[in-house]
């Protein structure tokens, strides 16, 4: 049976079209089926993160979405009198990937622009009105029957991806449970446009005060978000209607200075799928994991997805890995995800307390520990690869690589182009390479090796020399096809 294409993926939200977008980029022929006739118009998601923007880059729109976020510098955690408890500063600074740590964006102006990449790459296609009804699966492949406008379409495809979201089809369909990590909380969503700026705050705040937990955020284009913990026997009525989120808002003193867009309420929750990969269908985003968005890593996983997934899909269909480096994907994804949903219900937990006596010595704790100084700045660091398709002992294999900036703002991907890099102090004197050597020299000499090699995802393959290092690579990704005896 022929292919109508070698990647179908379900759902054309920002991780599915990203994923659409860097596998053409690779010369992939995929098909993106979307249920929805348009991009949901309401903002969602809230904030990218420098990788995430880094992804952004080489799907081509990281300036276009750049152009109108905002960067924020703090991220405050204040109690119910004010006082600051925990503070994430320089988050506006140039983070590893290049790009600014925080961007607080709006989520349909991002899928517009990933919308518009895709539809400038020839081996792709965005079909709106499609909706995934079944499929079966093959060794070959998968063949997918969709719901139309025209009637029912059927699809052959060498893979398919979910990319559909929490509550997934492709995940039901394909039997894969949750591992539920006990994380389950009601908040009212409110997200305004902004007719003046300087009544509201200029940081992003998470006021813990047990009477009602609140979130008071930046968003781009020209909106901003709040939102309120539900309390026990409070309705999703009741705290949806007008008056009541007025009356939430009071506070703030905003009134004439917004005007409300949207009001939602969400069951914040923390679950991982327990595979990622069942044969030839694969998981990604929401319907691989969801987090609570007090890190603002929801949309920012999902595109790390992709990153790890397009090269290594590309790289199998291509016949120049075999089909179980796709076996590496929930390994190098999912301790790095756990770690990022860890963060967050730390942070929500911290939030959402709601026992008066609980909230007093939680702020004793923060306020002996900010005096002491032994509070993080930031984030805790994400843990690197460990498994998977890594040089595994090499000095700073896993970590991720960062992406340096030139004087005149040229960034290292742009000039290195999608791939695998190897980069050698040898080789530095290079012109490509020359605007970029100091930061370049200084990470080899830090890890003492002479070449590194970077894998398409941006994290460090391995290092030492160059024999060593190339010689490493061929032996993890090299198709078992072109190794003796099928080893």
């Amino acid at each position: 049976m022929s292919f109508d294409c070698d990647v179908l993926i379900a759902g054309g939200g920002p991780t599915g079209v990203t994923l659409a977008v860097l596998l053409a980029r690779r010369g992939v022929n995929v098909i993106v089926a979307e249920k929805e006739a348009d991009i949901y118009p309401l903002p969602r998601a809230a904030h990218i993160d420098h990788e995430g923007m880094r992804i952004l880059q080489e799907a081509g729109v990281a300036d276009e979405v750049m152009a109108t976020s905002r960067r924020v510098a703090r991220y405050d955690f204040l109690n119910a009198k004010g006082d600051l408890l925990m503070r994430f500063a320089g988050s506006d600074k140039i983070g590893p990937g290049g790009w600014p740590g925080a961007n607080m964006i709006h989520q349909p102006s991002v899928e517009a622009a990933l919308r518009r990449a895709l539809t400038h790459e020839s081996t792709a296609t965005l079909h709106c009105q499609w909706e995934l009804l079944d499929f079966d699966e093959d060794p070959e492949g998968v063949t997918a029957r969709l719901q139309t406008p025209e009637g029912e379409e059927i699809i052959r495809a060498r893979y398919l991806v979910g990319a559909d979201g929490a509550r997934s089809p492709v995940r039901e369909a394909s039997g894969i449970a949750f591992d539920d990590l006990n994380f389950e909380e009601p908040w009212l969503v409110v997200d305004v446009l902004v007719d003046d700026y300087s009544r509201l705050p200029t940081a992003n705040l998470q006021i813990c005060d047990p009477n009602r937990p609140t979130t008071c955020v930046l968003m781009g284009e020209g909106r901003h978000r709040w939102e309120f913990m539900i309390k026990p026997g409070e309705t999703p009525e009741q705290v949806s209607d007008d008056a009541f989120i007025e009356k939430l808002l009071e506070p703030w003193k905003v009134d004439g200075a917004v005007r409300m867009e949207r009001k939602a309420v969400y069951t914040f929750r923390a679950r991982i799928a327990d595979r990622w990969r069942k044969g030839r269908v694969l998981l990604a985003g929401d319907a691989a994991h969801q987090t609570p968005p007090f890190a603002g890593q929801g949309m920012c996983s999902g595109l790390r997805d992709a990153a790890n997934l397009a090269w290594k899909i590309a790289d199998v269909l291509r016949g120049q890995a075999a089909d179980d480096l796709l076996d590496t994907y929930q390994p190098e994804r999912e301790p790095n995800l756990r770690a990022t949903i860890q963060m967050a219900i730390m942070m929500g937990r911290m939030v959402c307390t709601t026992s008066k006596w609980a909230a007093f010595l939680r702020d004793t704790k923060f306020k002996l520990a900010r005096a002491l100084r032994k509070l993080p700045d930031g984030p805790a660091a994400y843990p690197p690869i460990s498994v998977g398709t890594i040089m595994s002992g090499s000095p700073a294999a896993g970590s991720y690589f960062p992406q340096p900036l030139a004087l005149d703002g040229a960034r290292l991907d742009d000039v290195l182009g999608t791939g695998t890099w190897l980069i050698e102090k040898a080789g530095l004197a290079d012109p490509k390479i020359a605007p970029f050597a100091g930061v370049l020299d200084k990470w080899l000499s830090r890890n003492g090796v002479e070449s590194v090699l970077v894998r398409p995802d941006r994290y460090v393959f391995g290092s030492g020399n160059r024999e060593q290092v190339l010689s490493a690579w061929r032996e993890r990704v090299a198709a078992k096809t072109e190794r003796p005896n099928g080893k």
